[in-house]
């Protein structure tokens, strides 16, 4: 007979299965038999392997505090290199006659670091960028050193954005001025002319694929950006009559940024594809075609068409974009165009990690009722005892209602003051517990009702972690997005609570309470009991997308640390770049206060302390250097261990 789930060995294995990193983590992330998650570089030289709660140690004996932002720049160098490798082994599978050229769309991670990093990976392959902004703009041509790689302007131009664009040409960059709104087109012309240099040009389609997910506002004919057909027209016409048809070389869509079943893919491309070729037959140049993003991330690990995953590997991806697009201009016999793909999420996704300690839990379940139970209490609360002792496996619906029923009368006596508070908090404590026995006892039933399904939920512990969710993993607040998230450390223990987390904003939304599941979304997050004088590490994965640019400064919370790593050739790690998190005095800054301002106000209001009496003269310098010391210190939750 096989050993209960509860009493059989745990193993590491088992860790794999129930936190899936086998299959979110790319190959990347492995579990020791020690218990330790290492992070698993591929390189020329082999593979390398960098245990992250040592890490953590080295940080901190740094002088480093969580929570704090990793970069592993290998991680970022393969997801470019396995792109581009995909892709030339689509074309030279199949026999297309053009190329590809990936470009990176530079508002998925704007950090100077990733920026620099993607232009020197990227060189070999000739990957280039998209730029949606002035600012961007001048850091793709700052950084991008290549004339054989694109930069593709996307977003709303004024006359500054595009001299710059008009100027970049005129010194060798292969800048594409993408035509998103009908008005554009006078301005480029206008513009270009009075520089005298002809523009590189591209048009944005509104194709009508609707994709599913998370981030589909980009697909449809109700898009915000791009020209309808008619407007594609006018401008081919205008460009026609300007003389200027020929500098038409780029057709651009965009379905989204992470579409998860390859079926919407192949449909949206096969429609753009009539769009390039109709361009063609119109007269214009072209020669570049831009699949847009796309390429998914698969968060969650299930390899489904959830909005979390997706349901095609990368060689499925570059074969069938090759295939749709040799498909069509075979058929309508004309050149193989230069494949451009902005797939952005995919390239920086696993290039970025967050650790984060937690700093406390709460409970609603002990497990325990009050050790002693005085006579005199009042009757509502005997029955809530009576309540626990009758509970069987048969009765556990009717003890349910009555539990619930108690309950309630204790707190409506209490608000009429016929229950004294202290005898709420043993109600309360009786009510938890009898809840959390009930639980445990439809576990082992067939047939559990609908109203008691839920109550693992209900019971879960709150971990308070030392992070914030607004400003490291917004997207989790703002459109429910999953990313993979477990301890980094004790993973040869069972965990034995159920937990959902909380930040440290005290804001009810700064929570995780949805976590990835290989077959759903999981409610709650298994995690091992905390250990007094004990560190207990969490990692979220996936997380260089997007994250570091939609954080903002909720509760005043800043950038945590950021550590760049490299693994030596020599096996020792290398802390190629430290960047320190946020103070307090640079988060004032940006929403104007004056930190300068701020101490003259409290040492004035000191000085008022002193002259009345209040505190003395060497009282006045430690509540002003403390202020100080403030001002200069972490955003975050810091270990004063050391104080």
């Amino acid at each position: 007979m096989a050993a209960h789930p509860s009493i059989q060995r745990w193993t590491v294995q088992n860790s794999a299965e129930l936190y899936g990193n086998e299959n979110w983590g790319g190959g990347h992330f492995v579990i020791g038999d020690d218990g330790k998650l290492r992070l698993e570089l591929h390189g020329e030289s082999g593979t390398r392997s960098v245990c992250l709660i040592d890490l953590v140690d080295e940080l901190q004996a740094r002088g480093l505090d969580l929570p704090v932002l990793l970069r592993f720049g290998e991680l970022l160098d393969e997801r470019i290199t396995l792109l581009n490798e995909a892709f030339a082994a689509a074309i030279a599978q199949l026999g297309y006659r053009g190329e590809y050229r990936g470009i990176y769309p530079i508002k998925v991670n704007q950090q100077q670091q990733v920026v620099e990093e993607i232009a020197r990976f990227g060189r070999r392959y000739h990957h280039g960028f998209e730029a949606g902004s002035k600012a961007e703009l001048m850091a793709a041509m700052a950084y991008l050193d290549d004339p054989k790689a694109y930069v593709v302007c996307n977003g709303y131009k004024d006359y500054e954005f595009v001299d710059l664009a008009l100027y970049g040409r005129m010194i060798g960059v292969q800048i594409v001025l993408v035509i998103e709104m009908p008005g554009e087109l006078d301005l480029i012309l206008d513009r270009a002319r009075r520089l005298g240099v002809r523009p590189l040009l591209g048009v944005r389609i509104r194709p009508g694929t609707q994709v599913g997910g998370h981030w589909n506002g980009s697909s449809g004919e109700r898009s915000v950006f791009g020209l309808n057909t008619a407007q594609l027209m006018d401008a081919v016409d205008r460009l026609r009559a300007e003389g200027m048809l020929d500098c038409l070389e780029l057709l651009h869509y965009h379905l989204g940024s992470q579409i998860p079943n390859i079926r919407d893919i192949r449909s949206g491309l096969a429609e753009a594809c009539r769009y390039y070729t109709g361009l063609v037959s119109e007269g214009a140049r072209m020669g570049l075609l831009d699949v847009g993003g796309g390429l998914a991330v698969d968060y969650d690990g299930s390899h489904t068409n959830y909005a979390n995953s997706c349901n095609y590997t990368l060689a499925e991806y570059c074969s069938d974009v090759v295939e749709v697009v040799m498909t069509a201009c075979d058929d309508a016999e004309i050149p193989h165009p230069f494949i451009l793909s902005e797939s952005g999420r995919a390239t920086v996704a696993y290039y970025s990690m967050l650790l984060f300690n937690i700093l406390d839990v709460g409970r609603f379940r002990t497990h325990q009722l009050p050790e002693k139970i005085d006579e005199d209490v009042s009757e509502l609360i005997q029955n809530l005892v009576e309540v626990e002792r009758a509970l069987t496996a048969k009765n556990a619906q009717e003890c349910f209602h009555d539990l619930l029923f108690y309950r309630d009368e204790v707190r409506s006596r209490f608000v009429h003051g016929t229950v004294s508070l202290r005898e709420r908090a043993m109600a309360e404590q009786i009510f938890w517990n009898v809840l959390a026995r009930i639980s445990e006892t439809v576990d082992s039933r067939k047939f559990v009702p609908e109203e008691l399904r839920d109550l693992d939920d209900v019971l879960t512990d709150i971990y308070y972690a030392n992070f914030s969710v607004f400003q490291s993993l917004p997207d989790v607040w703002a459109i429910d997005q999953l990313f993979p998230i477990m301890p980094v450390h004790r993973l040869h223990e069972r965990p034995n609570r159920q937990a959902i987390l909380s930040d440290i904003t005290c804001d009810c939304d700064g929570k995780i309470d949805r976590f990835i599941d290989f077959h759903d979304v999981r409610r709650s997050l298994p995690l091992h009991e905390l250990r007094d004088g004990e560190s207990y590490v969490l990692g979220a994965f996936l997380v260089g997308a997007y994250q570091e640019t939609l954080g903002d400064l909720h509760n005043l919370l800043g950038d945590t640390h950021v550590v760049s790593i490299r693994h030596s050739e020599q096996g020792k790690l290398e802390f190629t770049r430290e960047i320190a998190g946020d103070t307090v005095a640079d988060v004032l800054s940006y929403v104007e206060y004056s930190p300068k301002e701020l101490v003259e106000r409290m040492r004035r209001k000191a000085e008022r302390a002193v002259g009345a009496g209040d505190i003395d003269a060497r009282q006045r310098r430690r509540i002003l250097d403390a202020y100080q010391a403030g001002l200069r210190g972490y955003t975050y939750y810091e270990d004063d261990t050391d104080v």
